[in-house]
């Protein structure tokens, strides 16, 4: 029988694709299947819960102005500002010796809590939007229930620095690139946190590639996006998703940014996103983000693209003279495109990657013809063991129950006048990428969500959290992308979330409702072994 076609198998649906890898929603009936959907959480009786299908939000809840659901989260703090876009990050500072002999008063507690999130470009802002409000936020986030404003930074990468926003905890630095409304231009920006990380102190601010930064030339100069750190920050990576590049930049002397080399993801026919490094440095872990059409779905002359490449980085890492990034292995899949961003991850001494969709099976429009092929209709988070790199397997999908194509037409009323980022995931994090036991995601329409992951074959939800939806757009926020934006609507909470098993708290940005705080609630968390090293989430 042919791959691409639909294969039943006591009773479960299972969708087959060129590789004959599941890329539908379970695999065989018995001990060893990945469940149809995430075991929902219990909710505490003086919760808010959802009324429809879980990440649902109902047309008509929509239309009556939405009130926001809670599930053992409740809001504690919040600093909406003109609201924020795509990205947030954070930094713990550390308290500072005290002692002749180095050590600390007490222990080795954060002092201050920081966190940066950006905001729309200035050239996409309203009118009435205050210039002095342009660009990166920074925040105090010591006091869970005060969290508020000390600055912005307004270079040009932080202007909007789009899904580029990192910080690496062992060098103290804050950086970006320059994702200006998706695509901007070559430069960098670095500053130092290790003074007081509520007055970050520019280092550099760098057009990469381009020679002037004392670095060779690139083959092409780089178009900003994504981003992120090596670990032991000396490296960081532009995902160049315009031009479908990988670029790495040495910032060993962070005052002087410069380029290194460059991977064409178009060699490999496929594209590039966001990406993440393993603790050593030496293997790059970057997407590639698909835009499929839904004809290609059940064509099986039509290879899959969408997933992420395991990249051998060492000799970026060594600094060796014309150093390359070299191929390992490739996952992909044809139930999702877009792909967002990776986390690698030890879950009980195994090793696996988190990957993240920004789209449906059918892309951001496809909805309708991914169901009709039997294919989820929005974007997910998927585990996936990497303890073989070379032949990296499906472990489990989180799927909510609006990703079944059995709801669509329950849910596809709910998005009338919507054209883009309905529902579905956009960016998770982990509580302790070397013990990892729970993972958050911000969703587009479905607030934010919580997953035990310490079994990865079998995760299950814990809480959830929308906020309400507000009745005029934030001046920083992206919502309007595709006039989207609907007065009382969802919100769309896109960007990371930061966990604290000490506090027993995470907070995040949702584009209108800015810096939300929230707390958990009814014992669900942190489990006895999480933990939140600082620069561990994501």
């Amino acid at each position: 029988m042919n791959r691409s076609l639909s294969l039943i198998k006591s009773g479960v649906l299972v969708l087959l694709g060129v590789s004959g890898a599941a890329i539908g929603f379970a695999a065989d009936a018995g001990s060893d299947a990945i469940p149809l959907t995430v075991p929902k959480a219990v909710c505490g009786s003086e919760d808010n819960p959802e009324t429809g299908l879980q990440g649902q939000v109902p047309a008509a809840l929509r239309a009556a102005g939405f009130k926001g659901f809670n599930c053992n989260l409740k809001l504690i703090g919040q600093s909406r500002n003109d609201g924020g876009n795509w990205q947030s990050t954070e930094f713990k500072e550390r308290r500072q010796p005290v002692r002749d002999d180095g050590s600390y008063r007490d222990d080795d507690k954060p002092f201050h809590v920081c966190g940066y999130y950006g905001s729309q470009s200035p050239s996409l802002s309203p009118a009435t939007r205050n210039p002095a409000t342009y660009g990166t936020r920074v925040m105090d986030v010591t006091n869970a229930k005060n969290p508020h404003l000390t600055g912005y930074l307004q270079t040009s990468s932080m202007l909007d620095p789009w899904e580029s926003l990192k910080v690496n905890e062992r060098r103290q630095l804050l950086a970006a690139d320059q994702g200006t409304n998706g695509g901007g231009g070559p430069g960098v920006d670095v500053y130092d946190l290790s003074q007081d990380c509520r007055s970050p102190q520019l280092l550099a601010s760098v057009a990469i590639g381009t020679g002037t930064d004392g670095g060779p030339v690139a083959p092409v100069t780089p178009i900003g996006h994504e981003g992120s750190f090596a670990p032991d920050g000396l490296t960081y990576y532009i995902g160049d998703l315009t031009q479908k590049l990988y670029h790495a930049v040495d910032v060993t002397d962070s005052t002087h940014p410069k380029y290194i080399t460059t991977f064409d993801m178009k060699t490999l026919g496929l594209g590039t996103h966001g990406l993440s490094v393993s603790n050593d440095g030496n293997r790059l872990y970057a997407t590639s983000a698909s835009f499929p059409a839904v004809a290609d779905l059940t064509n099986p002359n039509v290879a899959p693209t969408n997933g992420f490449v395991i990249f051998d980085t060492s000799e970026i890492q060594e600094r060796r003279p014309n150093a390359q990034m070299k191929v390992i292995s490739t996952f992909l899949f044809k139930d999702g495109s877009v792909a967002q961003h990776t986390i690698p991850v030890t879950i009980r001494g195994k090793s696996y990657i988190i990957h993240v969709d920004e789209g449906g099976s059918g892309g951001f429009f496809g909805g309708a013809g991914a169901c009709a092929a039997g294919f989820p209709p929005f974007p997910m988070a998927r585990i996936v063991d990497i303890g073989d790199e070379l032949k990296p397997k499906l472990v489990s999908k989180l799927v909510l129950e609006i990703n079944t194509p059995a709801n669509c037409a329950s849910v596809f009323p709910d998005l009338v006048g919507l054209s883009i980022f309905t529902y579905g995931t956009h960016y998770c994090s982990v509580d302790n990428r070397n013990n990892a036991t729970t993972l958050v995601c911000g969703m587009f329409n479905s607030g934010i969500r919580v997953f035990d992951i310490r079994n990865p074959r079998r995760p299950k939800e814990i809480a959830y959290y929308y906020p309400a939806g507000v009745t005029t757009q934030s001046g920083g926020s992206n919502h309007d992308v595709g006039n989207n934006f609907v007065p009382g609507g969802p919100d769309w909470c896109s960007a990371q979330a930061h966990l604290d098993a000490e506090r027993g708290t995470l907070w995040t940005t949702c584009q209108d409702n800015g810096l939300l705080m929230l707390k958990f609630e009814h014992g669900v968390w942190p489990f006895p072994d999480s933990s939140t090293p600082p620069g561990e989430q994501n």
